[in-house]
C-alpha cells in the first residue's frame, strides 16, 4: 500500500544531509617561447591519461525491459471522528487544538476505505516469477504489474517473507525478459552500481552510485547483512534491482536514512544470495524456515575488550542466554564473546544472526567463545526460529562511590519474578563513573565481567579485583546490555 510502502522505504533518522559534487580534472601541457632565444622552446606534452566510464546505457537497454513497476490496492477499516486536512485530530498534538479550535475540520464517516501504492520488482525467470520487496504488496488485495511495453498482468504472490523483506510473485506469461543474478561476495566498497524502478511512480527510471560498504546491520533488521550505496533511491524504487557493471542483479533497493523522506545519499540494498535463498523456500514451501541460537547479543568495543582480558574488540558479546535454547544446550552463558560460528570468524555482532538464520534447523555446527580469559569450542545444534521469537524503595548503602558510583540492593521476590531473573541488584542512586556510562536508577545489575552478582558483597569483590575498566550485565525493562565502564 502506498502509506506501508512509504513508510517501509524511509528510515527517518537524525541525521545531517550531505551533497557530492562531481568534477572532471584536466592536466595541459603549456610551452612557453622566450623573444630573447633564437631557438623557441618546444613544449612535450605527457600522453594523457584517458578513464572510461561506466558503460550504463548497454545494462540499461539489455536489463531494463526485465524491470516493472508493481501497483497494489488493497482496503484498510476507517474509524471515523473528525479530522483536520492533515489527519485525524489528537488532543496530545497542539495543532490538533488550533484545527478543533479555528477549523477547518470535517467528519469522516466509519467503514472501508481504498488505499493504492506503487514499487518495483524484477523478472528473474521466463515463465512469469518476480522479486520485489514484501513491503510493497504487504496487505495489498489486488496487485498488478507493468512491464516496459505497457502490458500489464494481474499478479499472484506466491509468498512473502517480512523477516527479510522479499516477495517472490508470478504473472501468468511466457518469454519475458529477465535479469542474470549476480554474487553480492565478490560486490566491493567503491564499485559502481546502478538502480532501476519507479521513484514517486515515474516508471524505469535509472540512477547510479558506488557501493558504499557491505554486511551493515540495521534497527529490527537482523537477518540481512545490507549492501549500502550512495544510488539515488526513493519511494516506488522499492523492489527493484541494483546491478553492477555486468548487468548482475547484486541486491534488491529496499530501504533509506533520510530527514526528509526523499533520498540523503545512503540506501540499502538486499543482497540477492539472501534474497534467492528465501525466494526458493518460498516456491518450495510456501515459508521461510530459519536457525536460531537462542542468545541475545550486542557488539564489542574497546573498553569491553579489555574488561574481558581481549586483545582486540571483535567479537559478539552474550547478554542472555534462552533456558533450554540451543545455546544454553551448548553451554553458552552470558559474557561469553563469540569469536567465531561454523569455522568463520566474527568479527562483529550485526554478523551473526544473518549466518545463523541461513543455516538449516537441526544443524550441527560449532561456536568460539572467549571465556574467563581464554578462548574455547562449544558443540551447537541449530535449532528453529519461530514466529513468536521475531529475532521501590532505595537505602542508603553506598558501594564505593569514588570507584563505580552506585547504591544498590537486593531485588525483592516480587521483582525478581516480575524481572524474570533468579538474581541481581536493583540500582537506587548513580554518580560518578558508573554515570557517565550512561547506569541509571532502576537498572539491574545482573553480572560483572560475566561473573553473576547476587550481593552487595558480591559486587564488592568484583570492583575490588577490576582492573581500570569493567562490564556490568544490566536488565533495563526487558531489555539486556552490557554496559562498559572506565573506574575511577
Amino acid at each position: 500500500m502506498q502509506n506501508k510502502t512509504f513508510k517501509r522505504s524511509v528510515i527517518t533518522l537524525a541525521l545531517l544531509a550531505s551533497a557530492g559534487g562531481g568534477y572532471v580534472a584536466a592536466r595541459h601541457g603549456v610551452g612557453e617561447v622566450h623573444a630573447a632565444s633564437p631557438v623557441a622552446a618546444v613544449a612535450t606534452a605527457a600522453p594523457a591519461t584517458t578513464m572510461a566510464l561506466p558503460d550504463f546505457e548497454s545494462i540499461v537497454d539489455r536489463y531494463g525491459p526485465a524491470v516493472v513497476n508493481v501497483s497494489v490496492e488493497g482496503t484498510v477499516e476507517q474509524g471515523g471522528g473528525v479530522m483536520s486536512p492533515f489527519g485525524p485530530l489528537d488532543p496530545r498534538d497542539p495543532m490538533s487544538q488550533f484545527f478543533k479550535r479555528f477549523g477547518p475540520q470535517f467528519q469522516v464517516p466509519q467503514g472501508e476505505r481504498v488505499v493504492r501504492g506503487q514499487g518495483s520488482g524484477f523478472i528473474i525467470d521466463a515463465d512469469g516469477v518476480i522479486l520485489t520487496n514484501a513491503h510493497v504488496v504487504d496487505g495489498a488485495d489486488t496487485v498488478t504489474v507493468k512491464l516496459t511495453d505497457k502490458r500489464e498482468f494481474t499478479a499472484e504472490v506466491v509468498g512473502v517473507d517480512k523477516l527479510s523483506d522479499v516477495a517472490v510473485l508470478r504473472i501468468d506469461a511466457k518469454d519475458l525478459p529477465t535479469v542474470p543474478l549476480g554474487d553480492p561476495s565478490n560486490t566491493n566498497e567503491g564499485e559502481w552500481v546502478l538502480a532501476i524502478g519507479s521513484p514517486f511512480g515515474f516508471e524505469n527510471s535509472v540512477t547510479a552510485g558506488i557501493v558504499s560498504a557491505k554486511s551493515r546491520s540495521l534497527p529490527n533488521e537482523g537477518y540481512v547483512p545490507f549492501i549500502q550505496t550512495d544510488v539515488a533511491i526513493n519511494p516506488g524504487n522499492s523492489g527493484g534491482p541494483l546491478l553492477n557493471l555486468k548487468g548482475e542483479v547484486v541486491g534488491i533497493n529496499s530501504q533509506i536514512y533520510s530527514r526528509s523522506g526523499g533520498y540523503q545519499g545512503i540506501s540499502f540494498a538486499i543482497p540477492i544470495d539472501v534474497a534467492v535463498q528465501v525466494k526458493d523456500q518460498l516456491l518450495a514451501d510456501g515459508h521461510v524456515t530459519r536457525g536460531r541460537i537462542g542468545v541475545g547479543i550486542q557488539d564489542m568495543n574497546q573498553s569491553l575488550a579489555e574488561s574481558f582480558g581481549l586483545k582486540s574488540a571483535n567479537g559478539a558479546l552474550v547478554t542472555q542466554v534462552e533456558p533450554d535454547g540451543p545455546g544454553e544446550k551448548a553451554g553458552l552463558k552470558a559474557g561469553d564473546v563469540i569469536l567465531g560460528f561454523n569455522g568463520e570468524p566474527v568479527v562483529s555482532s550485526g554478523e551473526l544472526p544473518p549466518r545463523v538464520a541461513v543455516m538449516k534447523p537441526g544443524t550441527d555446527t560449532s561456536i568460539e567463545i572467549w571465556r574467563d580469559g581464554k578462548a574455547r569450542t562449544l558443540d551447537l545444534t541449530v535449532g528453529k526460529l519461530d514466529a513468536k521469537d521475531e529475532v521501590a524503595s532505595v537505602d542508603d548503602d553506598k558501594l564505593d562511590q569514588a570507584r563505580l558510583g552506585v547504591a544498590v540492593r537486593p531485588l525483592t521476590e516480587q521483582e525478581r519474578e516480575q524481572a524474570k531473573v533468579d538474581g541481581g541488584l536493583v540500582v537506587g542512586q548513580v554518580a560518578g563513573a558508573a554515570a557517565k556510562a550512561g547506569i541509571q536508577p532502576g537498572d539491574v545489575v545482573l553480572s560483572v565481567n560475566g561473573n553473576p552478582v547476587d550481593s552487595i558483597a558480591a559486587l564488592r569483590a568484583q570492583v575490588a579485583k577490576s582492573g581500570k575498566h569493567m562490564a556490568l550485565l544490566i536488565q533495563r525493562n526487558d531489555a539486556r546490555i552490557f554496559v562498559p565502564i572506565e573506574l575511577g
